[in-house]
């Protein structure tokens, strides 16, 4: 499209709007004219927004749709400011995840990732990753992200890598990472270490055993029980109390274990609650965390009798090579054989799931990688009291923060994968030394070997991700993106992830950067389906983003989830809530088809507000003003449910259906000047209501915008509207709510006695005083178009006709003498109703005036305009009272 052409009005916009057309021409062309990409402006202020990024193991979800599209409102939003917004796009390698997905499909093809070696392995994940990072870009695309791809990261590229490998090392130096013997939560399936919030824990029936240890050379026994009876060939102890009277004389013994015949000491621990079961505890180190640390302090010895698959290993017995579930059953047996099983009760308790495969997570001794969390937790929790922190939208969820990171355990980090960063330590084959470095190691600085060998353990993918605000933009360089854009201004993400990621990217940046990674983070809730409950492939409820787009289009999905939710609650997905969307967009397309057909010729230089403007053109101007202050108010809020709702009834009811409506007297009229101006209200408000809904529905908005008068390439860039206070006109609006008011309630009567609007009546209406008499009589013409009327009385005082239909609105009375229409026993009914909700209306206020509670602390505008609505509904109601006497007298 020339320039040229960009100012005037184009006529030729089709009867109906194509989403599919429409969404592909205009990403092409945002694209092309590189609009989204940071630094155009590089003389305005910098506004900045990292993705979260979605793992590459599979397409994006309607949970990513609702992140996605609260950023991308954001980042329009401010780039029409004026800001240099930048919306860094990315993806995540996702250890666990992608490598769980790769393997499955090898599985299917009859190898394994060990068939293939480590090497060839990574090839294959590779391919995966750019296969459905592809695909994400093309579903980024479909929902009209407007994303910076010149800037684009991935967890694992050179960049990031480096700074992962600079993170390792530095932590490693100050002693905040260190290698050790630890009991971890180990997943059989993938075989690999969780940290503790990859654990799901599920309410589970199972059974308590109580189980008989012998004392030896000795009749007595010690009662244990256990929810796990496969661990007790691990035991290396029995502890009790140290001021249990019942096992004093026995601290020192020892007992036989059943079945496998190994002796283990009876040891005295504080840890052990005499008040609870038997009070006696079985300590398997191996197995347990709590026992872990029992066994450290008693020097105990540690028997692993698991190996990493699950299965019972060599220390089992007669037990090894069976599947740990399958021994559970096997032990039970055999113990209830030698009469040692005392009882087995019932029992529900928590048991952790991996949140990755599913698998029962088994406590694992096993040696891992460790971040030592206590001083970096400190600094943040410091930074947070002393209100240097992040600002929580909504404000709770600051408390959730603070909960975990004050009771923050260390962090394993290391996990038995061969996707993803590869610890950057190297161990000597000659003496046993461990070398971290940022670059590769060849030779052992103490014995000078050069048997050295890599660690094979990956880091958790978490590790990557906490690092994800700054290393994006170039850190650990001093780059001119992350000296300018950094720290970023806002997360968006869910509360779900809140420890798994927020927290670690909180402590992260301030150890690292020395600031916090982002100023605001913005917690929404989950995606649910319409009974509420939570989206899943076993449920079989999960919504694909592309479905919706192709039944609907992209702005009706994205205005429906965007606006559909509060901060920090949930968001139930109904596909009637889609279809209103999309109706709402089809309203937007068929107002502007009605202006642009009477703007024919009208260019952008023709618009001119400076000539006598009609009541309802000063009417829809003030109200245009009002929802451009609010809309900004409450986007920057992050309230994108009110911003929507203030958006929808502006558009569907004052312009469209109000407006437009009126601007028709002007536009068909024989008045030159007055259809001029109304088409310059008309143009200017059209422009200006495409630029608010723009970052809620960027494909419509750009399609009308360029068939409207304008100046500029394209919308995206477009000046974001601004208050201004030339258009304030409380009278205008004063005297359209009469008139609204007046014509609904006409519209209401007809309706009732069924007069349809085609026929016409006599009005007459009683004002209620000389000032509201003068309103109606300067806009008697609106009324006679949209009363539909024969005759048009307007009078103080005017005679009530005997029969005639009664009408009461904030500052008259109206009459409609419908002969041989109305039945008076009809219409008395009908003012009962009336009466019935005014004497409602008047008792609520009444209550809230009287509570001292509501007049103490309201503002003192709140509490008057309460007054006048008092006043209103009363005056309502008593000449609804006179009308009745009148028409019953």
């Amino acid at each position: 499209m020339e320039q040229a052409n960009k100012a005037q009005a184009a006529t030729s916009m089709p009867t109906q709007y194509d989403p599919k057309e429409a969404e592909k021409k205009w990403y092409d062309y945002w694209l092309k004219g590189q609009y989204f990409k940071a630094g155009r402006r590089p003389e305005a202020k910098p506004y900045t927004v990292v993705i979260p990024p979605p793992n590459v193991t599979g397409m994006l979800h309607i949970g990513h749709a609702l992140d996605f599209t609260l950023q991308d409102i954001m980042i329009r939003m401010k780039r029409m400011q004026g800001y240099d917004a930048l919306w860094l796009p990315g993806t995540d390698h996702a250890g666990i995840a992608t490598q769980t997905k790769v393997e499955q499909r090898l599985r299917e093809e009859g190898i394994s990732r060990h068939d293939l070696g480590r090497e060839k392995f990574l090839e294959k994940v590779w391919d995966w990753k750019e296969t459905y990072a592809g695909t994400i870009r093309e579903q980024w695309a479909k929902m009209g992200f407007s994303l910076d791809y010149s800037r684009e990261r991935f967890t694992l590229d050179k960049g990031l890598s480096r700074a992962v490998r600079e993170v390792f090392v530095r932590l490693y130096e100050k002693g905040l990472i260190y290698r050790g013997k630890y009991i971890i939560n180990w997943d059989p399936a993938a075989r690999t270490a969780l940290s503790d919030i990859e654990v799901e824990y599920k309410e589970v029936q199972g059974a308590l055993y109580h189980l008989k240890y012998p004392v030896k050379d000795s009749d007595e026994f010690i009662v244990v029980a256990t929810t796990r009876p496969e661990t007790m060939l691990g035991d290396t102890a029995v502890a009790v109390h140290p001021e249990d009277e019942r096992y004093r004389h026995l601290i020192g013994k020892t007992l036989v274990l059943p079945i496998i015949g190994r002796e283990i000491p009876i040891i005295a621990d504080e840890y052990v609650e005499k008040e609870f079961g038997s009070g006696a505890v079985k300590i398997t180190p191996a197995h347990d965390p709590n026992d872990f640390e029992v066994g450290g302090r008693h020097h105990l010895p540690q028997v692993l009798v698991m190996d990493e698959s699950g299965k019972m290993n060599e220390n089992a017995g007669k037990y090894q090579g069976l599947d740990r579930f399958e021994c559970r059953k096997q032990i039970v047996a055999d113990m209830k054989e030698l009469g040692v099983l005392v009882k087995i009760e019932e029992h529900v308790h928590q048991v952790g799931h991996s949140e990755r495969s599913g698998a029962v997570v088994e406590p694992y001794l096993s040696t891992q990688w460790f971040v030592k969390m206590k001083p970096l937790a400190e600094r943040a929790i410091e930074a947070q009291k002393s209100g240097q922190g992040v600002n929580f939208v909504p404000e709770r969820f600051e408390k959730t923060y603070l909960q975990w990171i004050e009771n923050v355990r260390d962090w394993c980090i290391s996990r038995q994968l061969w996707w993803g960063h590869r610890i950057p330590a190297w161990h000597c084959g000659e003496c046993g030394e461990t070398h971290v470095s940022r670059d590769d190691v060849h030779t052992c600085s103490k014995c000078g070997s050069s048997n050295l060998k890599q660690d094979e353990d990956v880091l958790d993918t978490w590790f990557s991700s906490a690092l994800w605000p700054f290393s994006t933009l170039g850190w650990p360089e001093q780059t001119e993106d992350f000296k300018r854009y950094y720290p970023t201004d806002l997360l968006v993400t869910g509360y779900d992830i809140i420890y798994f990621w927020v927290a670690r990217m909180i402590f992260s940046a301030l150890e690292f950067t020395g600031e916090i990674p982002f100023k605001d983070v913005l917690m929404h809730g989950l995606v649910r389906d319409a009974n509420g409950q939570k989206m899943s492939k076993s449920l079989g409820n999960g919504v694909d983003p592309l479905e919706v787009i192709e039944k609907y289009g992209a702005d009706a999905m994205r205005f429906m989830i965007s606006t559909g939710s509060t901060p920090g609650q949930d968001l139930r997905f109904r596909w009637e809530k889609v279809e209103q969307a999309r109706n709402f967009a089809n309203k937007i397309w068929n107002a502007s088809r009605f202006a642009l057909m009477n703007l024919e010729g009208f260019t952008a230089g023709d618009i001119d507000l400076s000539g006598s403007l009609s009541t309802a053109d000063r009417w829809i101007l003030h109200r245009l003003n009002e929802t451009v202050r609010d809309v900004t108010r409450l986007a920057d809020s992050y309230e994108f449910g009110e911003t929507g709702r203030l958006l929808y009834n502006f558009i569907w009811d004052d312009l469209c259906d109000w407006y437009i409506e009126f601007s028709k007297l002007s536009l068909y009229g024989s008045d030159a000047q007055a259809k001029k101006t109304t088409q310059s209200v008309l143009a200017y408000v059209l422009d200006r209501t495409q630029r608010l809904i723009h970052p809620f529905m960027p494909f419509i908005s750009e399609e009308i915008w360029q068939h409207l008068p304008h100046e500029g390439e394209t919308i995206t860039l477009a000046a974001w509207p601004e208050y201004d206070p030339a258009f304030e006109a409380p009278d205008a609006v004063r005297e359209m709510e009469l008139l609204m008011d007046i014509i609904r309630s006409v519209r209401n009567i007809r309706a009732e006695v069924n007069v349809p609007m085609s026929k016409k009546i006599e009005l007459l209406v009683k004002p209620a005083s000389e000032e509201w008499l003068a309103i109606v009589r300067r806009n008697e013409h609106y009324l006679e178009r949209f009363c539909n009327t024969s005759r048009l009385e307007v009078g103080l005082p005017i005679e009530a006709p005997d029969k005639a239909m009664t009408g009461i609105v904030t500052g008259a009375e109206l009459f409609l003498p419908l002969a041989g229409l109305i039945d008076i026993a009809q219409e008395i009914s009908r003012l009962e109703k009336e009466l019935k909700t005014l004497h409602a209306e008047v008792e609520r206020i009444e209550k809230k005036l009287a509570n001292p509670g509501f007049v103490a602390k309201a503002p003192a505008k709140v509490v008057e305009e309460e007054k006048a609505k008092l006043a209103d509904y009363a005056d309502k109601r008593d000449k609804v009272t006179a009308r009745m006497a009148e028409l019953k007298g």
